[in-house]
């Protein structure tokens, strides 16, 4: 079967065919498809017409089958069984196997194995869901827990051990799902992971015998991130370096004490995360044109407000690139620094050491900027700080933790600042909040009666004329490419708030963020509810999402 693989794909040099057998066998179609120029399932079929093998599809992977071959095998071999009668059982692997693997498998069942070819991620998916992560790793329940533990804290770190392979596996999966956060929780009965993706958590399958190793796991993990491992009592924070392929990701590591245990939650941050477009955020050409316009001032501040999570530091960031130039000196104060923009001198905040963002924010001053971005104004200290950097010819960005924009305006004021000295210095104020984005392969076009839009206009608050003319809203369905969720991705709905020569007068005055939010919108802005509305009437995300993330301001 080698032999035939070799002699059609001659057009592979010697390099790339040494290559492709050095490989792991569940990485050789995607090599195979690089080397090709050919995306994967294309890299398979080439891979079938060679081996004379076909391809299974993933609706004929047999759950009822995993028991027959021990967890091990599977994942060594990356293979699913399909069915089995009294003499073969018919098995679903990512690549034509060597002799070998055939005769571990007939000692293993007794049949002979008779094989087919599937996609490696859908194997790897299915193993997964049905196992759980890592439930290859924590088969064999008889390994030494306090060997592996006492190992790791003499130093003596083994890649090969169970334990620091299930936790890469847990990190390495939530990387392929998208995650963003990690959290390891301990229940009664068992010890439960679930992975944050899309703004929304989700369970994560894991291996049945899970919760016997639960001290150990979270030990391996308060290793990584060079916590004591005796203090179970009291709250720690650390940080662990964590390869994934090319990329080093920052993990931000938080444990709490909690009835069964210590809970541990960890921020998957990847600075060498590719760059949005404003587009890719979900800026509209309205919204491009206004934010454009205070870009180009020399002096002000710019704030985004949000709860966590509504990805305040992505749009942060898409301003900085955007301004970004060898003639503008930028400077940026972060915690944590989430991104890294080339050309621009990011600084992370220490409070361990005194580096507190109204501290570094005096240094930054004596730099010579021309643009700081402060990852969050947390205190008067910094607003004021802020306040006078942007009156003194610095334009400056940040963040604040409010509901809507107008809500921006008058949290400064709570915070001490002079209302004339906000009214000067805030240019402009963007609420946004993230709603999961439709995904394009499967949505499906609903027709709907003009009572479904009235209502709909009604929950969003919004005048009855936003409603006329449409007669389709676009709705979930799910496919592979969105794992059966009909969503994927996210994208912002924004309320974007101008401080004009009226606005300016309210704010002065100490009027109520109710009255400046009235004023606003008789200018012209456009309430987060709208914005959602525009992207339902597009197609890319759906009512019930826009009512999800803008509820509590409606």
């Amino acid at each position: 079967m080698t032999a035939v693989l070799e002699s059609t794909f001659a057009e592979l040099n010697e390099a790339q065919h040494g290559e492709l057998a050095a490989a792991p066998r569940e990485e050789r179609v995607r090599v195979l498809a690089k080397m090709l120029v050919k995306p994967e399932n294309e890299a398979l079929r080439i891979v079938a017409a060679s081996s004379g093998l076909e391809i299974s599809r993933p609706d004929e992977f047999d759950l009822s089958l995993l028991t027959v071959i021990p967890a091990r095998m599977l994942f060594e071999y990356r293979c699913v069984p399909l069915k089995m009668d009294d003499t073969h059982i018919h098995l679903a692997t990512v690549w034509p196997p060597e002799s070998e693997i055939e005769d571990w498998i007939y000692t293993c069942c007794d049949r002979e194995p008779v094989w087919t070819l599937g996609l490696p991620d859908k194997i790897s998916d299915f193993l997964t869901k049905n196992l759980g992560v890592g439930f290859e790793s924590l088969e064999d329940t008889e390994i030494d827990l306090d060997v592996q533990v006492q190992a790791e804290m003499e130093g003596k770190d083994d890649e090969n051990a169970a334990l620091v392979r299930f936790v890469n596996d847990v990190v390495q999966q939530a990387v392929h799902d998208g995650a963003t956060d990690i959290h390891v929780e301990p229940q009664e009965e068992a010890l439960r992971i679930r992975y944050r993706v899309d703004g929304l958590l989700i369970p994560v399958p894991v291996p049945e015998n899970l919760r016997q190793f639960q001290d150990a796991i979270i030990s391996r993990l308060k290793i990584m991130a060079r916590l004591n491992i005796s203090e179970r009592r009291l709250p720690q924070d650390g940080r662990i370096n964590f390869r994934v392929g090319d990329n080093i990701l920052d993990i931000r590591l938080s444990t709490v004490p909690t009835m069964y245990g210590e809970s541990v939650s960890l921020r998957l941050l990847n600075k060498k995360t590719e760059a949005l477009t404003f587009a890719q955020i979900g800026f509209s050409n309205r919204d491009e044109s206004e934010i454009d316009a205070v870009l180009k001032l020399p002096h002000g501040i710019v704030l985004v407000t949000g709860p966590t999570g509504s990805g305040k530091s992505t749009s942060l960031n898409a301003f900085l690139r955007r301004i970004n130039s060898p003639d503008k000196r930028i400077i940026t104060i972060e915690d944590p620094i989430e991104y890294e923009v080339p050309g621009v001198n990011q600084m992370q905040v220490r409070p361990e050491i005194g580096l507190r963002f109204a501290d570094a924010l005096r240094h930054v001053l004596r730099q010579d900027p021309d643009v700081i971005m402060v990852g969050e104004i947390r205190d008067r200290d910094t607003a004021d700080i802020a306040i006078r950097a942007s009156l003194t010819g610095h334009l400056v960005f940040s963040t604040l933790h409010t509901n809507d924009a107008p809500g921006g305006l008058t949290r400064l004021v709570d915070m001490g600042i002079e209302p004339f000295l906000v009214a000067s210095a805030v240019e402009m104020i963007i609420a946004q909040r993230l709603v999961r984005r439709l995904c394009p392969v499967c949505r499906i076009r609903k027709e709907v009666a003009a009572t479904e839009v009235r209502r709909a206009v009604e929950l969003l608050q919004l005048p009855e004329s936003a409603g006329e003319g449409v007669d389709h809203f676009h709705t979930p369905s799910g496919c592979e490419t969105c794992r059966n969720l009909g969503y994927r991705g996210r994208l912002g709905v924004f309320e974007i708030l101008r401080v004009t020569e009226r606005l300016h007068d309210l704010i002065v005055g100490r009027e109520s963020t109710r009255a400046i939010r009235k004023r606003a919108m008789d200018d012209g802005m456009l309430s987060l509810q709208h914005s959602g509305w525009e992207k339902i009437l597009k197609g890319v995300t759906t009512l019930e999402e826009v009512l999800r993330v803008t509820a509590a301001d409606s």
